[in-house]
């Protein structure tokens, strides 16, 4: 029997009927409607016409609706709940897919699917046959799979589907992005956009920042001092509040932990995230009993999921988001600073019901610092499966597709690296036959890589065993030994829990909830899901009706589960196979260097192939997570499109000197050298220019006449400009000038010698303007040295800013004009230096000096100097080199 009541108690009920004629009169509509007004279970229902009373003009059209949600905690919970509103189990009008399970059937109008299923379903068959209407849920939260969705269902909605209603439900303020995508390119303007009033009760907001200072997130981790913070902030909300506590963290791991704080609490402590069982998903989600309740939670549930019973929420302001490092191919979770937005949220869940109070774990002034929302996934993840599934779908550069934001330029060419890598792309970005197979099992390319060509190598089983484990990555109190966690999971996973990557991200330490045997089951139905599409090639239960592809494969029995988990893994992630260099550290084909965690056993290992790592941030290497031991011949397998061979004319900065070799190199990894003993003459030169450029044109000879040479040249350059050339390290050193001045030399060296033995002097001469003649008057232009009145010829110092002549007084005697060079442009700054050759004076007027300046010079040092002349009148009397002549 239909729950009439808890339907029409819905607070989105009053904007179904506004929602239903958007929807004849355009086919796309926007609905924005906070968190508990029941848009996620009464407008499907009211959809496909399950909900009387509802239509406007009329009884409704019945219709088959697709709800997608973006995690399958959600999927499951939003069943349940329409299929009570209905007073039915799910199974009958309303089913869900997740990947490894369906429950529906031919009854069955209303189906809710994770977005990574509604992709398969749209790249299987776009048309969405039997499909009426489509509702993609918290677009707010900016899944990658829900915007590629969205974008895939507006071109079928222009192309092949005029008809099929498209709804995107946000819980925020973002209604305008999406209803300009959902507007479409025709000219018809933004899609309407329906709103619906939140019945939301007030919450006040408390700010608990923490007594003491705690350190900021790194990568993952978390100090220690701020969960405990936020252990303490739940005890205070049992004293202060009354009803159930929500409590938001990071990650499963900080979940476990603050589970561990909580011990004799007097209060049921529950932990929801992606890696809890069903039944405790279950648990959690139907209600509060006689005891009240702590549910420890992660961002899972900020919108997409209600907790009943909660008047409390206590929020540790941080969230865990992917970061792709995709220069060295590695992500990472990590952990983030709440956005303002999603404080938001939080807070709101406590108003749900009744009037709450949330607890903010920081000082109110820091709101102000909080990021404005969180980042999309678009900016910030892998995009290897996103252009897999752009290809698949006809546009390989993604350029035409109607995306909230666009891919970034530069994490797209990486995931074209990776798809072609993996045989999936062609050299044009089309997919190939291999890559189709690849997008229909719902894997990563890279996973979905080693489980088709693994399955060849040690058997479909053991290849869909290998890489169910790879897909969701084991607890991590199994270790970082691949093959150990195999066996581990295989015989049972009957351990403490470790955790893993969850919806909400993170990993839990010991005592999770759930333990390895909720791990092990997932990780069973996954290998059964598996199998099955390499075997058959048909559908696999939950995949949304993908295929897998290629025949079954039953090679490989010979090797040891060792062997087959490093041959997958290396299949998998060809770039990280490393090699070690030291104790414990290793460097990966890809170039990074990478360690294991102390007490590794995989240390000894000459060779790893590396399955999981993260690089955190400011880290020099990369952390091993997951790996596996394999030999040198199964590495150049698994990578050999990494290998090469060949003469290797290098510079290198180690030796400072030309290296000649032949090398045999897998990535960044050196197999094999030996010396060459004739090497490619513009191989070496190459090299030596290379050198040059590392350590600048000092590598070279250069005398005291070089150097001066250079400074009159560039005093020119800097006065004149044309035709005098710039004679600095970078124009020098300029592709093209270098082998202007330095072309014979070059020609002649072989290594960094015979660029020592080079006079730079000579060399540099090239670059004076012989051509034009005006060569000839660089001694005229920028003197080396100038006649003084004393016969004196003097050198002038071009070094500094302005040319200097630095001469004794008595030699200038009687020079009233100061001397000027570059064709009268620039007067020498003249130093008169003491007898003792210390500068007296400065000056760049020696007529002023001389009536002005002198007497005082003259005062002070002609009682130290008696034997050298000073005449009252310098400028009438006879330069001299010479003391006084005795008396």
């Amino acid at each position: 029997m239909i729950r009439t009541d808890a339907l029409f108690d819905l607070p989105v009920r009053t904007a179904v009927p506004e929602l239903l004629e958007a929807l004849r009169e355009r086919g796309a509509a926007v609905l924005e409607a906070p968190p508990g007004t029941g848009k996620t279970t009464l407008v499907p229902l009211a959809l496909a016409g399950l909900v009387p009373g509802l239509a406007p003009g009329g009884a409704p059209e019945p219709r088959r609706v697709l709800v997608a949600e973006p995690r399958r905690m959600a999927v499951r919970a939003a069943a349940r709940r329409m299929a009570w509103l209905l007073g039915e189990d799910v199974g009958g009008r309303v089913g869900f897919t997740v990947r490894g399970e369906r429950r529906a059937g031919r009854e069955t109008v209303v189906e809710v699917v994770t977005t990574g299923v509604l992709l398969q379903r749209l790249q299987r068959d776009p048309e969405l046959p039997g499909v009426d209407a489509v509702l993609l849920d918290e677009c707010h939260e900016r899944h990658l799979d829900a915007d590629t969705a969205a974008a895939f269902l507006l071109d079928v909605r222009a192309a092949l589907r005029p008809g099929l209603w498209l709804v995107a439900a946000s819980a925020t303020t973002d209604a305008a992005v999406w209803s300009r995508l959902l507007g479409g390119p025709e000219g018809g303007g933004p899609a309407p956009a329906v709103r619906a009033e939140g019945r939301a009760h007030p919450v006040t907001v408390a700010y608990a920042p923490p007594p003491r200072p705690v350190r900021p997130p790194h990568g993952t981790r978390v100090d220690p001092a701020l969960l405990e913070h936020v252990a303490a902030t739940v005890r205070t909300a049992l004293r202060e509040t009354d009803g159930d506590v929500l409590c938001f963290l990071p990650g499963v791991g900080e979940i476990a932990r603050v589970a561990g704080m909580l011990g004799g609490l007097g209060a049921e402590v529950l932990q929801l995230h992606g890696q809890a069982p069903a039944a405790v998903q279950e648990a959690v989600l139907r209600g509060s009993g006689e005891r009240r309740r702590v549910v420890l939670t992660t961002s899972v549930a900020e919108s997409s999921l209600t907790v009943p019973g909660v008047r409390t929420v206590v929020d540790s302001g941080l969230a865990r988001e992917p970061r792709m490092d995709h220069g060295r191919g590695l992500g990472a979770l990590t952990t983030v600073r709440v956005s303002a937005a999603s404080a938001v949220q939080r807070a709101g869940r406590a108003g749900r019901e009744a009037p709450g109070r949330a607890y903010r774990c920081w000082a109110e002034a820091e709101d102000g610092r909080l990021p404005r929302s969180p980042s999309p996934e678009i900016a910030v993840a892998d995009l290897a499966p996103f252009a897999l599934h752009a290809a698949c779908w006809g546009d390989p550069d993604a350029s035409s597709l109607a995306l909230p934001d666009p891919p970034p330029a530069g994490a797209v060419a990486a995931a074209r690296e990776v798809l072609t890598a993996v045989g999936a792309v062609d050299e044009n970005g089309r997919p190939t036959e291999r890559g189709l197979r690849m997008a229909r099992l719902g894997l990563h390319p890279r996973l979905a890589r080693a489980l088709l060509d693994g399955a060849r190598e040690v058997g479909a089983r053991r290849a869909a065993e290998l890489v169910a484990l790879l897909s969701e990555e084991p607890p991590r109190t199994l270790g970082d030994d691949l093959a150990a966690a195999w066996r581990a999971v295989r015989g049972g996973g009957e351990h403490r829990d470790g955790g893993g990557h969850g919806d909400g991200g993170g990993r839990s330490g010991p005592g999770g909830q759930g333990g390895q045997g909720a791990y092990a089951a997932r990780w069973r139905r996954e290998v059964r899901r598996l199998e099955s599409a390499v075997k058959t090639g048909g559908r696999t239960s939950g995949d949304g009706g993908g295929t897998g592809g290629v025949g079954g494969g039953t090679g490989g029995g010979t090797l040891s589960d060792d062997g087959a988990a490093g041959l997958v893994a290396a299949l998998a992630f060809p770039e990280r196979v490393a090699r070690r260099r030291g104790t414990g550290t290793y460097l990966m084909a890809s170039g990074t260097g990478a360690e294991l965690g102390d007490g590794s056993r995989l240390g000894t290992a000459e060779w790893l192939a590396v399955a999981v790592a993260d690089r955190p941030v400011a880290a020099a290497s990369a952390r091993v997570r997951l790996a596996a031991v394999i030999g040198e011949e199964t590495a150049r397998w698994a990578a050999a499109p990494l290998y090469a061979a060949g003469e290797e004319v290098v510079w290198s900065a180690e030796r400072g000197d030309v290296v000649a070799r032949r090398v045999e190199r897998l990535g960044a990894l050196e197999l094999s050298a030996r010396p060459l003993s004739s090497p490619d003459r513009a191989a070496v030169r190459a090299a030596l220019l290379d050198g040059l450029r590392r350590e600048g044109p000092g590598l070279l000879r250069w005398s005291r006449e070089a150097g001066q040479l250079r400074e009159r040249m560039a005093f020119l350059h800097r006065e004149l400009g044309d035709p005098w050339p710039d004679v600095s390290d970078a124009a020098l050193l300029a592709p093209g000038r270098v082998e202007e001045w330095l072309g014979p030399a070059l020609e002649k060296a072989r290594r960094r010698a015979d660029l020592e033995r080079t006079d730079a002097g000579r060399a540099l001469a090239h670059l004076l303007p012989w051509a034009t003649g005006e060569a000839a008057r660089f001694d005229e232009l920028a003197p080396e040295r100038i006649a003084v009145p004393s016969g004196s010829r003097v050198r002038i110092d071009y070094g500094g800013p302005q040319p200097v002549l630095a001469a004794k007084l008595q030699e200038l005697f009687g020079w009233q004009e100061t001397p000027r060079i570059a064709g009268g442009r620039v007067p020498l700054l003249v130093h008169l230096l003491s007898p003792a050759g210390r500068p007296a004076a400065v000056t760049a007027d020696l007529a002023s000096f001389w009536r002005e300046g002198y007497r005082s010079v003259r005062a002070e040092l002609r009682g130290r100097y008696p034997k050298h002349p000073w005449p009252e009148d310098p400028a009438a009397a006879e330069p001299t080199r010479r003391t006084n002549t005795r008396r």
